[in-house]
């Protein structure tokens, strides 16, 4: 009964806190401006189901995307596992799900043999983070932290699936014995072939292992679903909410903004009278996440830092200061500054930095706007529809641009077109044609 308690007392902080931090994450997320994402809702469905459901973006990079098919799978498979190991935590029972006969060895044998798919996909990822080292893993973005966080969840699944193999392989051998409650439940293809490594215990020690491992591993998920929302993990959740709130239109369309359409209708029909609640334009662009949209936001959180953007961007391949991951990822830590003024000094908190201590306007114009980026993200992540509203507040208010671009708006206002000549002289070049 004891046992029970404590697991229930666990289970309930466990929930207590996951809840409290997603409801964190989600109130920064809503400092956003609103933005209708309801249109087409069985083309959004087939999106996040092909995307997020079908990792058909993973596949085309197949080691990395074959590794985390494995890892996802067994991340959602083995969940059932972890129902049963609650139900019996809190009921005090053990393998509550055992009736279930043949479909249960069914279960518990495919658990297994994910668990090893699991461990293997997270070791293949170490090797490649750490022993080969590949590029996209050690770009000036990828400090300390974003390293440690990508190598310790990998290390704590690994941990969680030995743990789980640890406790069939013992159950096992206790089972075989006939021991206390231990019932004959369960196929173990894989924890069976090392259990020989337990068989010369005693039955008490073998109990002391089986649960010692059956705490470790709930506590572990426990653990693991509170540390998710503080790492770039939490995009196992926002994954599917992310790619069904994608922008559907085609790559490259971009928006007009409203309220300088707006503007240019009320000057062109001058007819027409503004309507009654017209208010002015207040601002233009982004300076910092309150001018960005809650899709923008959601954007940032659902970030894997995979890196996957920056190796396709053709600005970064060529040796400019552009990384959309560093975009994103300096988006969701600004979020988190701002969440942090918010807890210290109410919701009103405002501060006198913005998006732009983060991103340095070399790194804007750097960009191409190609969406090399949004086409490699494997949770359509839209790194450039930040990129440009930013660029939009530095030439719409701050009339800060580089050189060469003002040149070409000063010949536009002048001559209706990008080039030097004037509208007279457009025709010049035909003079001499029949």
């Amino acid at each position: 009964m004891i046992s029970q308690i404590l697991f229930i007392i666990l289970l309930s902080a466990g929930t207590f806190f996951f809840t409290k931090n997603v409801k964190r994450i989600r109130r920064l997320i809503l400092l956003g401006k609103e933005l209708n994402r309801k249109d087409n809702p069985g083309k959004r469905w087939a999106t996040m189901a092909r995307v997020a459901l079908g990792q058909s973006k993973m596949v085309v990079r197949p080691v990395a995307g074959i590794m985390h098919i494995f890892v996802y799978l067994g991340f959602v498979i083995i969940n059932i596992e972890v129902l049963e190991i609650i139900i019996d935590g809190v009921l005090g029972t053990h393998r509550i799900f055992a009736p279930l006969s043949s479909l249960y060895n069914v279960l518990i044998g495919s658990f297994e043999i994910l668990a090893v798919l699991v461990t293997l996909g997270c070791v293949v990822f170490l090797i490649r983070r750490n022993i080969l080292r590949l590029k996209r893993f050690w770009m000036s973005e990828m400090t300390s932290w974003p390293r440690t966080d990508a190598n310790l969840i990998l290390i704590i699944e690994i941990l969680l699936m030995t743990a789980f193999l640890t406790m069939n392989a013992t159950d096992g051998i206790l089972q075989s014995r006939g021991y206390g409650h231990y019932i004959r439940a369960g196929a173990f293809p894989v924890s069976s072939i090392y259990r020989q490594l337990f068989a010369s215990l005693s039955n008490e020690t073998l109990e002391t292992v089986e649960r010692s491992c059956w705490w470790f591993h709930i506590i572990g998920i426990i653990a693991f679903l509170n540390y998710i929302p503080y790492s770039k993990h939490f995009h196992i959740i926002l994954a599917f909410p992310n790619t069904y709130f994608a922008n559907l239109n085609p790559k490259g369309k971009f928006t007009n903004m409203e309220s300088v359409t707006n503007e240019v209708n009320l000057m062109l029909h001058p007819e027409i009278s503004p309507p009654a609640d017209y208010q002015p334009p207040s601002g233009f662009g982004a300076k910092d996440i309150y001018d960005l949209t809650w899709k923008n936001l959601m954007d940032a959180y659902s970030c894997t830092e995979c890196g996957r953007c920056t190796s396709e961007c053709p600005a970064n391949q060529t040796g400019k200061f552009l990384s959309p991951r560093k975009i994103m990822m300096d988006t969701r830590d600004r979020m988190e500054e701002i969440g942090k003024g918010m807890d210290k000094n109410g919701k009103d908190f405002r501060d006198d930095k913005s998006l732009f201590n983060y991103i340095k306007e070399e790194e804007l114009w750097a960009c191409t706007s190609c969406n090399a980026c949004t086409q490699a993200c494997p949770v359509n992540i839209d790194p450039l529809n930040i990129i440009i509203e930013m660029r939009r507040y530095l030439v719409m208010e701050k009339s800060q641009m580089p050189s060469e671009i003002q040149t070409m708006l000063t010949k536009i206002e002048n001559n209706g077109a990008p080039w030097q000549f004037s509208q007279a002289d457009r025709f010049n070049w035909a003079s001499n044609v029949d």
